[in-house]
């Protein structure tokens, strides 16, 4: 019965650790949307991680499948709020707001918007999201305006870069 019982747990186990990613990324899209003057940011983190950033501090682990929607909004913006920020210059961090979360298979979206008057023709932007959960975190981000399309990759202690438009 114990061999049983042993082998039933090594299967669990095995498949448990085949659901789970091996690698530990984000993708931010950020757009600037003329007609509504704003930077339109879309950010997709796997759930897991996200899960795991979010519990942080809390009394005891956060559900973005079961916790309320309020207090998932509340906890996605302070984590927001500490690992982004957006400028058009040196030192400058813009004010956004949370627009909401969508779910993606395993994963989910959060979108943020920027308000802007036009395009800027740099982006000043750190990204540090899940930086200090995960050593091997990376965070890439595409960024597009004035017609012109460019791509960054965020890690440990290169959290800040100057993108230009």
């Amino acid at each position: 019965m114990r061999r049983w019982l042993f082998l039933l747990l090594m299967v669990v186990g095995m498949a448990a650790q085949a659901h789970a990613h091996v690698y530990h990324a984000s993708i931010m899209d950020v757009r600037y949307n003329p007609q509504k003057k704003q930077l339109e940011v879309a950010v997709k983190v796997f759930t897991d991680d996200l899960e795991k950033a979010l519990s942080a501090n809390q009394p005891k682990p956060v559900s973005v499948l079961e916790d309320p929607k309020p207090q998932l909004a509340t906890l996605a913006t302070a984590l927001l709020r500490r690992t982004l920020a957006f400028g058009t210059k040196p030192g400058e961090i813009l004010p956004w707001r949370y627009v909401g979360m969508e779910r993606d298979h395993d994963a989910h979206w959060l979108y943020l918007a920027v308000p802007l008057s036009s395009a800027p023709p740099a982006l000043y932007l750190r990204n540090h999201l899940l930086l200090d959960t995960f050593d091997d975190q990376m965070n890439i981000v595409n960024v597009e305006a004035n017609g012109k399309k460019q791509s960054a990759l965020f890690r440990g202690g290169e959290d800040v870069r100057k993108m230009e438009l």
